[in-house]
Formats: C-alpha cells, structure tokens, sequence
C-alpha cells in the first residue's frame, strides 16, 4: 500500500514518525519548505513527551509522483476546495482519502474526491511545530487514539486496514456513528481550542483559571445542545461520556460539570490550540470551522449559542488585528456567562 500524509505539520509529522519507526512506510507531504528540508536533513525530532529523532520521507507537493492507496488529509479545512482538487489525480482509482481535520469536512471532500472515496477520522492528542523538523509532543503518550468512519455506506472493508495502520500508535475505534464522534470532538476543539485562542493560552490555563473555565463549560453546553436538537448522538471520547459528565440542567449538576473540566483536559494541559499558533503566524485560522459550524447548525435548529458567536466574533477580530489574543479578553464573555 502506497501512503501519503498531506498537511505534515504538527500532528502529521508526530503519525509520519510513529508510522516510519513500525517500519510502515509514508510520504511526508508539505509546502513548507524549510520543514520538508529539515525532515530529509535530519528525520522528525520530536520534543515534549517524548524525546527522538525518527528518519522520515518527506517530499514538496511538487515533488509528487505516482498515486496513493491511502492518504491522510491534515492540513486547514479553509483550503478544502483547492486540496481535494490538486490530490483527486495522485489518489488510486480504487484507494481512499481519510480526513483528520477537525470540523465537519466530509461533505465538501465527497463533492470532490466521490462519496466513497473519503472516510473520517478524529484525532484524540496533540502536538506543536516549534521548528522546521521540530515538533513538541504536548499530550501524554496514553492518549493516542483514533476513531475512524465513513460519512456514508460503501467503503466499511477500508477501515480495518487504516485501522491495522493506526494501531500501530495507539488505539483505534472504528465508529458507527461518525458524526457522533465528529461532534464529540469539535466539542473539544470548540471549547479548549476557540477559549485558548481568544485568551492565548493553553488548554492548562483554560482549565485553570475560573472564569475562562466558565467560558469552555458554556461553549461544551452550547454544543450539547445543538447536538441534540440535531438528533445527533454525540460519543464517547477515550472512553469517557461526554453527556455524562458535562451535561447539565440544574445548579448542582452544572458546579459538577464545571470541577470535573481540569481532571478531563489533564493530559492535554500543555496543548497550545493549532489556531494560536495560525494566527500567531499571520494566517486565518479556522474558527468558521470549528466554533462557526455550532453556531450556523445553532442557528439551522433554532438553539441559541451565544457564547460561541462571541468567539468566532472576536478571533476574526484578532486576526484582523482589532483585538490581541490576552487574558484580558475574558472581560469580553463577562455579561454573556455571568462571570
């Protein structure tokens, strides 16, 4: 099987390095020059939780040749459009696309690439570029996990064997329910990545600090309330129930909800949000699809999800400059969450 990860940043090149040291070969794919360089220089150094340099294959996306069985899609969903079209001549006829973007990205893929040739796949840690070849390991190694499944029936036999891939690195659920566990997860991405960014902080200082604590508990109720309006069954997340835990009506389930949020991001604490880092080098992040998708399926099912509003409202003004990402900022959620 021939493999691409497209998008090796941060987290492609933390799977490229894993996949490469279980002898599963994968081409490193990247229009960041002086990281693709680094790579074949010096292989994938990886800091943070573990320490190693692992020898990697990477390549420009001009440097392409051939097609691919299996690629693994990682780079920004704001590019959707042109990157399913550049990748639809170097995918197998008969191969697969597997998306492990945050969001909902599916659909706008399956325009392009046909319904049955792209699955899904939501990531459960995270990792930080902190220089070319160089990427910081920010969750704890016991977190590495997968789910992976097909928005559509048609291409179920192709995850087993991205499945037996994966595995190689950490646990693998192969999900019936995809929008589920894709909702689950842009619960996460939504309230830890959309309030650090805002802030500029990390997942940590989130948990940590009360009143931006506040802000991701609103945004995760916002969220399970959206999902349910939607008839979506939202899914376990490394086996903890989302609903469970953080769902609330009354006072007392709410103060539970709230002190369970630092023990839950715990082995994420030092997790600085992939749209920190955007906007921290001059590029639009993708907060319209992450916060910005509750807040347009919010505004479809008649749920109100100011709190969500108010982040997608403020990241486009610190990207345009307006508003700098602070601490400072959660004065901003003071009359919405009542803090």
């Amino acid at each position: 099987m021939r493999i691409a990860i497209y998008g090796a940043g941060s987290l492609g090149t933390i799977l490229g390095a894993y996949l490469s040291e279980k002898g599963i070969a994968a081409e490193l794919i990247s229009r960041n020059k002086e990281h693709i360089g680094a790579l074949q220089d010096k292989g994938a150094q990886i800091v943070g939780k573990r320490t190693a340099t692992i020898p990697v294959t990477a390549i420009l996306p001009e440097d392409i040749h051939g097609q691919y069985d299996l690629i693994f899609l990682l780079t920004k969903q704001l590019e959707n459009d042109r990157v399913a079209s550049f990748l639809k001549p170097f995918l197998a006829e008969n191969g697969i696309l597997c998306t492990m973007q945050n969001g909902i990205p599916e659909p706008t893929l399956m325009k392009i690439l046909g319904k049955n040739r792209v699955c899904g796949c939501t990531i459960g840690w995270g990792a930080t570029l902190v220089g070319s070849g160089v990427v910081e390991l920010t969750s704890d190694v016991d977190t590495f996990s997968f789910n992976l499944g097909v928005p559509v029936p048609g291409q179920e036999a192709w995850l087993g064997q991205i499945a037996s891939i994966l595995s190689v690195m950490g646990s693998v659920t192969i999900e019936q329910n995809l929008m589920g566990a894709r909702w689950s997860k842009l619960l996460i991405n939504a309230s830890f990545s959309g309030t650090a960014t805002v802030l500029g902080c990390t997942f940590g200082e989130v948990a940590t600090n009360k009143k931006a604590r506040r802000i991701a508990q609103s945004i995760i109720k916002e969220c399970i309330d959206v999902a349910h309006a939607s008839s979506i069954n939202l899914e376990p997340i490394q086996g903890k129930n989302i609903e469970t835990l953080f769902n609330y009506k009354g006072t007392f389930k709410k103060w539970i909800s709230f002190a369970l949020i630092p023990f839950a991001i715990r082995k994420h604490r030092q997790l600085k949000p992939s749209m920190l880092q955007d906007i921290q080098k001059g590029k639009a992040c993708e907060v319209d699809a992450i916060n910005g998708v509750v807040s347009e399926q919010g505004r479809t099912m008649g749920i109100l999800t100011p709190v969500n509003d108010q982040v997608v409202s403020l990241i486009h003004s610190i990207e345009e400059g307006y508003l700098k990402p602070r601490l400072e900022n959660l004065q901003l959620f003071e009359e919405i969450t009542g803090n």
